[in-house]
């Protein structure tokens, strides 16, 4: 039976983190995985965090399992995170929402719910968008079709090309849409941007699935889920994926939502019985230490005081390391002009960078980026920044292509 199988393509994030690793060079700057690193480039435990964990060390009274749909608790605090406490969403008992193993996980229990709903949905994806979600889709069976999104020439959105596509999106297909801080590109849609979005997907009757991984890293929490909360007002169906592992800094704990708003009650309950089968079928049950940290700091008033602030250090860093890295690349040499990165949102910003030049920074500065010039900003740093603005200048003006 073994004997049938091929080999598979390697994850180039893998592929990079092991180089990295055996890397002797005392200078080397990691700007491959998608974490948050501090100054000091570690990717430590909120203190929040820990002060939840040692809660939940002395309460937890039980290890049996927690259900199909998770902690109640932590389903409830998301929905209010994501939607604000007053949406009428939930005064209509519109949502419901399932715990998962992560992002990843909710957005496999969503393409798995939509094959129920309907085998012949499309789901349409940026061009481009986190690699995974290509083959996390397919591998749900789903047809996939991209639209654009990216303008690479000019550093911003193709917006106009992006509606254009979409508008051939038809009833019941899936449109996949980024909350804020879009990976890999970092640039985000504008709050007209996203109504005129709305306006189509009431039109042409497609809904709207959206990947919310960031929610705190852009502009903050309510900014960022401005997206989702003007859908979730105005249409009637909406699916939306959200993850604790960058906000809360659970990257290990695997902790994160699926959460589905119907047209009304009725079906919002056979949405839920649905999304409980489904998860039955994949892996059962859901684990329960991140979601019950979660909990606990969300429904503390002093530790969610104390993690917000926690969290707008850390986008404060991430949106002075933008101005940071735009104001010294553009010091360092005058071929390119790298202020669009100051314009963008999260952790992402493709650097514009050849292939080759890439491959350059890595084999003679020990500076590690994915193929595509996607860097993680939260990889720079006031000790590194130097060496890594005179590398790139030195490697463009070399003219490698």
């Amino acid at each position: 039976m073994f004997s049938t199988l091929k080999p598979v393509k390697t994850d180039p994030i893998l592929g990079l983190m092991a180089a990295y690793s055996e890397d002797r060079n005392p200078h080397k700057v990691d700007l491959g995985v998608g974490v948050y690193r501090d100054e000091k480039g570690h990717t430590g435990i909120l203190p929040s965090v820990k002060t939840a964990e040692r809660y939940r060390l002395e309460n937890e009274t039980s290890k049996t399992y927690i259900g199909m749909a998770g902690d109640a608790g932590f389903n409830q605090r998301m929905a209010e995170l994501m939607l604000g406490e007053d949406h009428t969403v939930l005064a209509a008992h519109r949502l419901r929402t399932v715990q998962t193993p992560g992002g990843t996980g909710a957005l496999r229990v969503a393409a798995e719910f939509i094959g129920r709903c309907n085998t012949h949905s499309v789901i349409w994806v940026s061009t481009p968008t986190w690699a995974n979600h290509l083959d996390l889709f397919s591998a749900a069976g789903m047809a996939v079709r991209q639209y654009p999104y990216y303008d690479y020439q000019n550093r911003g959105l193709l917006f106009d090309d992006m509606m254009a596509s979409l508008k051939k999106a038809g009833k019941d297909d899936v449109v996949l849409l980024h909350a804020c801080c879009h990976n890999p590109s970092g640039m985000d849609l504008s709050r007209e941007q996203w109504g005129q979005v709305c306006d189509l997907a009431k039109a042409n009757g497609f809904v709207p699935m959206i990947d919310m991984a960031y929610q705190g890293f852009g502009d903050g929490l309510a900014e960022d889920a401005y997206g989702v909360r003007l859908l979730a007002e105005n249409l009637p169906e909406l699916i939306v994926c959200t993850s604790c592992s960058k906000n809360f800094g659970l990257y290990r704990e695997r902790t994160g939502a699926c959460n589905v708003i119907a047209k009304d009650v009725k079906s919002a309950d056979l949405v839920f019985g649905a999304l409980q089968n489904t998860v039955r079928g994949i892996y059962s049950m859901p684990p329960a230490h991140g979601a019950a940290i979660v909990n606990t700091i969300l429904s503390s008033s002093e530790l969610t005081a104390q993690w917000v602030g926690e969290l707008e250090q850390m986008r404060n860093r991430i949106n002075g390391l933008r101005e940071l890295i735009a104001t010294r690349l553009n010091a360092a040499q005058s071929l390119q002009d790298f202020s669009f990165i100051k314009r963008q949102k999260g952790m992402f910003s493709f650097l514009g960078i050849t292939p080759s030049q890439v491959d350059a920074l890595r084999r003679d500065y020990s500076i590690y980026m994915i193929g595509s010039s996607r860097m993680n900003v939260a990889g720079i740093s006031e000790e590194n920044i130097d060496y890594f603005a005179a590398a790139v200048a030195e490697v463009l003006a070399r003219g490698e292509g």
